[in-house]
């Protein structure tokens, strides 16, 4: 799950090395952070949301076979 996110966020910005994504399980959830250089944030969430919203469902899908509930949060 979480190269899947590295990987897409990458592929959308300028500055790919700053990209870092952190994930932590509480249960049956398991909790995404991308983070990325702050010039980057605007490509990642995209125009009202729609880059950030599609990424969310690309996961959300992907985790559907694991029986896992994923949040995806784009932090600072």
């Amino acid at each position: 799950m979480k190269s899947l996110v590295e990987h897409i966020a990458k592929a959308l910005v300028d500055e790919p090395e700053e990209v870092r994504v952190t994930e932590q399980q509480d249960g049956d959830t398991i909790c995404l952070k991308l983070s990325v250089h702050p010039s980057d944030v605007g490509k990642v969430i995209g125009k009202q949301g729609r880059t950030a919203k599609a990424m969310r469902s690309l996961v959300y899908a992907a985790a559907v076979p694991m029986q896992k509930r994923v949040r995806l949060d784009i932090v600072d």
